[in-house]
Order: C-alpha cells, then structure tokens, then sequence
C-alpha cells in the first residue's frame, strides 16, 4: 500500500459512484411510479362518483314486462281493399238547353212557353228528350249517360294500429262511473272469487261508438266477456286531431270486485 492509497476513504470494492446513481434513481422511480398509480386510482373514483350522480339525475323509464300470450291478434291485412260496386248509369245533363221532339206545326199565338225550348234544326242533332243545362260538347250520345267502370275500386280507410301513439289535440272522453256501474258481475266468477282489474283496449270511431275491442289484461278469462260487452255498449266523445274527429284507441280499466 502507498501513500495515496493510504488517504482513500475505507469503502467496498466495486465503481462507488455508479452504485449511488443506481440507488438514488431506484428511489425516484419507485416514487414516481407510486405518484402515477395514486393518481390514477383517484382519477378513477372522481369518475365513477361523477358518472353514478349523473346517472341517478336522469329521468328513469319504466320497463313494461309483457307475456306472449297477452299480446293482441295480428292486425287485419290493410292492403284488402273493398269490392268494387256494381255498375251503376250516371245521368249527364249535357248538350245544348233544348228539347228533342216531332216538331208539331202550330199558330205561333197557340205557343205554350215551354215550346220555345225545342231543338232547331242545328241543335235537334244533338238535343235529348229531358234538355240539357247549357253545356254544349258537340258530337252524338251526350245526355244519354255513362257507365262506371267495373274495376273501380274503393280504397278502405286504415285503422290505427292499437300500439300506436297518435297525437290528438282533445281525448276521447265518455262517463266511467255509468260503465263501471253497466258491468254485469259474471256469478260464475263471483262464486270462485275471483276479483280484479281486466283491461280493455277499445277504438273509438269518428262517431263515438266503439268499432272494436279487445282484453290486453285479465285476472281471469271468466271476467273477459262481461267487460267487453261493458265497453262496446259505451257511447264516447271521439277524439279531435286538428278539428275533425279520428279513430283512435283507448285503454280502459274494468274493475271486478266482490261486495
């Protein structure tokens, strides 16, 4: 050992700055890494906590659970279009305003006014016997009438389909009281003790009268048929959809409760 050697501060072998880099950088990493997962868990709530309140302040739906079997029949095929009618002669008064006949000679004195109507020769061609309003087409057969087509179709006004939402600017409205008190209690069902609500789903035509109706819920088939027939005897104010009356459906509840 030399004299330098001698001064040397007494330390392990190996490159002693290296491993005081390596120690002091381990640390610093170890710290940021825990610095980042800290933020992100925090980062992680704050959302969450955020996320569920504004979640909760949302208007909730309600879930309507339906079975298969309460669904209401197919809708009738709206393509099917009515018969066509049978053919039917329309008059038409057209030609010119006089009348057709065997011109009779006579003193002009001896003239009844409606005399004075008769074809002239030019018109006679195309006058007829009852006179027409004035409308002169020209040619042969006009007064004679014509024939509707036999193919002429009338296209059948489609009903709502009951599910459907139909903006009205005034509800059907009829008396509730005067139909629960219309319903005949079945005793069939008042000796089983059954109870409960069948609701009915009735459209409502232009005029007020029920045009059909159907259950699309029941407690019991026994309570069916006296509801419907409760409801198809009820007479409504039909709904109004920019002024003029319209079709449309409505959901009735019929309470069945024994006294």
């Amino acid at each position: 050992m030399n004299a330098f050697t001698a001064q040397l501060p007494h330390r392990s072998y190996g490159a002693f700055e290296l491993k005081e880099w390596i120690r002091r950088y381990t640390f610093r990493a170890f710290l940021i890494a825990v610095g980042l997962l800290a933020l992100f868990f925090i980062g992680f709530f704050v959302y969450n906590y955020f996320h569920q309140r504004a979640l909760a302040l949302r208007p909730k739906i309600p879930v309507v659970r339906i079975k298969l079997s309460d669904l209401p029949p197919p809708p009738a095929n709206q393509s099917e279009v009515a018969p066509p009618p049978p053919p039917t002669s329309v008059a038409i008064a057209g030609g010119p305003p006089t009348v057709a006949g065997n011109p009779v000679p006579v003193p002009e004195t001896l003239l009844s006014p409606d005399a004075k109507d008769f074809a002239n020769v030019e018109d006679v061609a195309r006058a007829t016997s009852k006179g027409g309003e004035g409308i002169d087409m020209g040619g042969f057969g006009i007064g004679e009438g014509t024939v509707i087509a036999p193919d002429t179709r009338v296209q059948k006004e489609q009903e709502p389909d009951p599910d459907e939402f139909v903006f009205v600017e005034k509800e059907p409205s009829f008396d509730y009281a005067d139909l629960q008190r219309r319903v005949q209690y079945p005793e069939i069902a008042r000796r089983a003790g059954i109870e409960g609500k069948v609701i009915v789903k009735v459209l409502v035509g232009k005029d007020g009268k029920p045009k059909r109706a159907f259950v699309a819920d029941s407690p019991s088939e026994m309570l069916n048929d006296a509801a419907l027939k409760a409801v198809l005897a009820t007479t409504f104010t039909p709904a109004i959809q920019n002024g003029n009356p319209i079709d449309v459906w409505v959901t009735i509840p019929i309470i069945f409760k024994i006294k």
